[in-house]
């Protein structure tokens, strides 16, 4: 989830120059349909809801924009006056249809709905949920992403030829993570050229090894009861290669000009990628052709000889900077949209796979959820809007833990039920490189395994059914964050608290809605359960749970 502001000061997220008016449209890869399919414009406790009608992947975009502009400009200020300078003080807001008819075609525009509501940001989101979840369904999942659980992501190389682990030793990692309980390796740049070179080629990288040895290194790592998840992209390619210039590049996504969108690419490592000298840039395509959708299924079986427990979809939730494809050789229309079978190259995967195989995604758009079972984040905001949570309280999702005493990026996990993605040195290191951090995670995952009918199968309500108030006398104020569980065999509640502060232990009064009482607490890393009277201390940068009965 993202947030902006229209009043008293209005965001704008796009260039002057080419607008009379601020203007917002989206804050992100894509500003509408389908990855962002409403919208909210709201104040503190009452908002209109805004969104599409249908499930549907034409592009609808939320636009806004402040007339006549701002009052003063160097804090993005708005009027409060109705009138300034003679000119009508106004936020226009707008669903953004985008349909490039051609003559004599006729098409109906995506439908939009609009409904007030009062309360929270969850109260506007209900209004969505209630329209979605008669009709979104989430596919079957692997068993062991039922229990609560750890992994590990690994880099072995880049674009810019690192190499860091050969097949033949990645045994090794494996074995640390059985000794440290953790249950998942994503496995990264074990493609030829490494992570962002040579997309969409999946073969292995010769240099790291032969495909047998890959192949005998995850089954090693699998008989100790590890999985190992590799890490795929499908959505662009490598402009630098001989493959697209010679071949690839008639699949491409084509703006109205016929010439491919480009995206700018990512700078790994050396300061000649890192000044954008060298940069692999990445083409998107257009999975609106079936033939693209069919070397996609060749890539994907490679993947599949190697034995793995799954794959992760890296960037599966967007195809930036493309929205629309132009090319009628593709076998679609003139200005179809590109993200129509996001969901279907997985359905189209998953014909190929074993049983328990794992489709998992990167920052999956809700809908993408009908195909991936896991959508892996980074959430390192201390202003984080757990959206996906709150829309599906029981999906796999998995979060980047990077900071060598992460305890703050840990009791976020235990708030919003993310599994930990431990990633020393930006996913380059090892689980040893941060020992405070895998003890606080390990921690982590043994209270929410003992309490794991709230913290890991309970409902989750975020901060709605209770109050979290810090006590400083004279006065009280409200505390954030926390998350408010429920037990689907009881329905008694537990209420996770963290204190984000690395200084001072926090006093709070926690009470629930319902009136029922909370009566004992325990602290992370700390055994011992205690009664409480509904006060509880909790120590600089950590975390408890408190119920309703033990």
């Amino acid at each position: 989830a993202q947030e902006w502001s229209l009043w008293p000061t209005f965001t704008n997220t796009r260039g002057y120059y080419g607008v009379d008016y601020p203007v917002q449209l989206g804050a992100s890869k894509s500003c509408g349909l389908p990855t962002a399919p409403f919208i909210l414009l709201r104040s503190e406790r009452q908002g209109l809801y805004i969104g599409t009608g249908q499930d549907s992947a034409e592009l609808v975009a939320w636009h806004t924009e402040l007339q006549p502009g701002y009052d003063n400009s160097i804090n993005a200020h708005v009027s409060k006056e109705l009138n300034i300078a003679g000119k009508d003080v106004a936020i226009r807001f707008a669903a953004v249809h985008v349909p490039f008819i051609l003559p004599g075609e006729s098409r109906n525009l995506t439908p939009i709905v609009l409904e007030a509501f009062e309360g929270n940001w969850q109260a506007g989101v209900d209004i969505y949920k209630k329209w979605r979840e008669g009709w979104l369904r989430l596919p079957a999942r692997p068993d062991w992403l039922e229990k609560p659980h750890s992994w590990q992501q690994l880099h072995l190389n880049s674009p810019e030829d690192e190499l860091r682990l050969k097949f033949r030793n990645l045994a090794k990692i494996g074995e640390e993570c059985a000794a440290s309980g953790v249950t998942a390796i994503q496995l990264v740049g074990w493609n030829d050229g490494g992570q962002d070179r040579n997309n969409p080629s999946h073969d292995p990288d010769p240099r790291l090894g032969s495909a047998e040895e890959l192949r005998e290194a995850i089954a090693i790592i699998k008989s100790l009861g590890v999985k190992v998840i590799l890490f795929t992209k499908f959505t662009w390619a490598d402009r630098s290669t001989q493959r697209f210039r010679n071949d690839l590049i008639r699949l491409a996504v084509t703006d109205p000009y016929g010439d491919y969108y480009m995206h700018p690419g990512y700078q790994y490592q050396t300061v000649t990628q890192l000044l954008d000298i060298n940069t692999r840039r990445l083409v998107p395509m257009c999975f609106l052709s079936e033939e693209y959708l069919q070397i996609c299924e060749a890539e994907f079986r490679k993947v599949l000889e190697l034995g793995a427990d799954g794959i992760l979809f890296d960037e599966c939730m967007h195809h930036s900077p493309a929205l629309l494809c132009f090319n009628t050789d593709h076998g679609h229309r003139y200005g179809a949209p590109v993200y129509a079978n996001d969901r279907e190259l997985i359905r189209r995967f998953a014909t190929l796979v074993p049983k328990d195989f794992l489709f998992a995604g990167e920052a999956c758009y809700d809908w993408e959820f009908e195909v991936y079972g896991l959508s892996y984040l980074r959430s390192e905001n201390i202003k984080h809007i757990p959206l996906s949570r709150y829309l599906l309280p029981q999906a796999p999702l998995m979060t980047a833990v990077t900071g060598f005493n992460d305890r703050n990026m840990l009791n976020q996990c235990l708030l919003y039920r993310y599994i930990i993605s431990y990633e020393p040195f930006n996913f380059k290191g090892r689980l040893g490189d941060f020992p405070l951090t895998v003890s606080y995670g390990q921690k982590i995952d043994e209270l929410r395994t003992e309490l794991r009918e709230y913290l890991w199968q309970g409902e989750f309500w975020h901060e709605q059914g209770a109050t979290v108030m810090v006590v400083e006398p004279p006065h009280e104020r409200p505390h954030h964050p926390f998350a408010v569980f429920q037990s689907h065999r009881t329905g008694k509640y537990a209420v996770a608290i963290a204190n984000y502060n690395e200084n001072a232990t926090l006093k709070v009064r926690v009470k629930l809605d319902n009136k029922r009482t909370l009566t004992c607490y325990r602290v992370v890393d700390a055994p011992d359960w205690h009664t409480t009277n509904g006060e509880i201390d909790i120590p600089p940068l950590s975390a408890i749970v408190t119920l309703e009965y033990f």
